[in-house]
Order: C-alpha cells, then structure tokens, then sequence
C-alpha cells in the first residue's frame, strides 16, 4: 500500500456485532445482520458509533464445505472506485446500502468470495465508508488448519486459498489495520500494520471452544501490547445447534494490553469508546517503538 501519513489520531466508537442466528438461508443472513447494523447505529444512548464490525462469515455457515455454495464475486481492485450499483454480490450491496444508510464505516465481517479469474475462493472482509463505497478488503492469508486429536480438525485449505497483501484503510479519525481470525496467530500482520502507522486493528474472527478458552484473549492481548495498539476481534455468538461452536467474547484491547470490553457468548451489540491517550502515554512511556534493533533482525514492514 502506499505510503501516505496516517491521519490524526482522534476518540471514535467502535461497535462490534456478535451476530447469532446464522444459519443456512443465505438471504435470512443478510436480513439480520442489517438489521443488527441499524440497531448498532442507533442502540448507544451517549453517542453514534463511527465504526461497526461484523463477525467472520456472517453470510454463511462456518465450515470449509460451504465456503464454496455461498461465495460471490466481489472484484475489488484496492486503489480504484468500486462500482457497487454493477456489483453481483448480494452481501456487498446489502453492506454498502447498510453503511450509507446508517452513516458509518463499516467492517463487514467476512464472506466466502470466489475470484472469477483463477477460480479461487477467498475468505474475504471488506470495509465501507459512511457513503457506501467499498474502500477497502482484506483476503485471510493464514489459512485455518488445525489438527487437535480428540477435540477439533479443520483445514480451510480444502477450498480456501490465502490472500497475499496486508491492508488498512483511513478514516477521518483513526487508521485501522486488518486481518481475519487465524491471522492474529502470526505478529507480522500486526507489525506490519503498526509500523504502517495504524492506530488500531480489527481482526473479525471465529474461535471455537478448544483455541477460545486458551489463546482468545492472550493473542489479542499479545498483539496490542507488542504494538501499542488498540486490537479488536469479533465473533460470531455461539450456537450449539451449528456445526462449528464459535468462542464468542467479542473484545477490545487498548495499547497497553488492557481488556477495555468484553462480551459473552451470546447475541449482543458491544461499544467501546477509543480514546488516543492510552496511545500515546504507552508510547512515550514505553518508547519500543523506537528502540527496535533493525541492525539486529530485519524490519518486516519494510
């Protein structure tokens, strides 16, 4: 991405969205989860967010053998305007027409996409501004593969195939970096993103019951302090009549590894108002960031 300065850091809401009732019918998805961003838009009494984030997959059940039912063709080229009026994904529309409505940026989750040259099928987020144009997406690129005897097997890489940039986008407020679920499972994303002048990131995503108890809450923790960033996740509410028992306990973490919020497994809407402070106290406090030893080790935002 181009190297552009990052805009002023300034106080944002950020709404996340533990969207439940996501089942098989494809439209009654989509049908919630605008409702749910109209409610989120409206549901904070102090003040209207300016961010509002949906889960990982939240157009589709969460499993490698339906990625490729429910994927749409989005052809986002980052850097160039996106015609959504011409666009023939469902979910693309219905999140653009949701964020222009609402007046919001918006952080859509994730949907299966299928790109129409290669064939592939992505785990994909994309982002909207308070206008409805899609500004920025971000393809998962570490690919979800696990093995635990006993507890839980899954491999993404049946039908998926992983994205291969890092991405951001600006807000008037804030840059925030991006990434989905197992991504946060490797620093460098994050580096890259802070290094990048983010100030914040947001990584939609879908633990389950073996790796939510365990690691949820640490990696997240991990990768806001090792930045001094604000880090958030969000997931799906848990369903154990779904084939795949998501973690829930949707969070925000602020740049000294604090848990600012918490939710708990079931449907709900979390704000957590972002003040820059915390960022810049840690920072000048704890200057790491710079007193790195690129001599030492490589720089891998470079």
């Amino acid at each position: 991405m181009t190297s552009v300065a990052p805009p002023v850091f300034k106080p944002f809401t950020l709404t996340l969205i533990q969207l439940g009732s996501i089942g098989s019918d494809k439209a009654a998805n989509l049908h919630h989860a605008r409702e749910m961003i109209m409610k989120a838009a409206k549901s904070n009494s102090d003040k209207r967010p300016q961010v509002v984030v949906l889960p990982e997959c939240f157009n589709s059940p969460y499993g490698f053998v339906h990625f490729p039912a429910y994927a749409e063709s989005i052809s986002y080229t980052a850097g160039k305007e996106y015609d959504i009026q011409a666009s023939v994904s469902e979910s693309v529309k219905m999140l653009s027409s949701a964020a222009k409505e609402a007046g919001i940026w918006l952080i859509g989750g994730s949907i299966p996409e299928r790109d129409v040259e290669t064939n592939n099928i992505y785990n994909t987020c994309t982002v909207y501004s308070p206008t409805g144009a899609l500004v920025a997406s971000h393809r998962k690129v570490h690919l979800f593969d696990i093995d635990i005897p006993g507890k839980i097997k899954f491999k993404e890489s049946e039908t998926l195939t992983g994205g291969t940039t890092a991405n951001y986008f600006d807000t008037e407020f804030a840059r925030i970096g991006l990434g989905l679920c197992y991504d946060v499972r490797f620093p460098e994303l994050a580096m890259i993103a802070a290094r990048r002048g983010c100030h914040a990131m947001v990584y939609p995503g879908a633990f389950n019951l073996t790796t939510g108890p365990l690691h949820w809450e640490l990696l997240q923790r991990a990768r806001a302090n090792d930045n001094q960033v604000f880090f958030s996740m969000c997931s799906p509410a848990r369903d154990m009549t779904a084939g795949y028992h998501s973690w829930g306990h949707s969070m925000v973490v602020d740049p000294y590894g604090r848990v600012l919020a918490e939710a708990d497994e079931n449907e709900t809407i979390l704000h957590v108002d972002i003040d820059p402070e915390p960022f810049h106290e840690v920072r000048a406090g704890i200057p790491v960031t710079k007193q790195r030893r690129f001599d030492v080790y490589p720089d891998v935002s470079a």
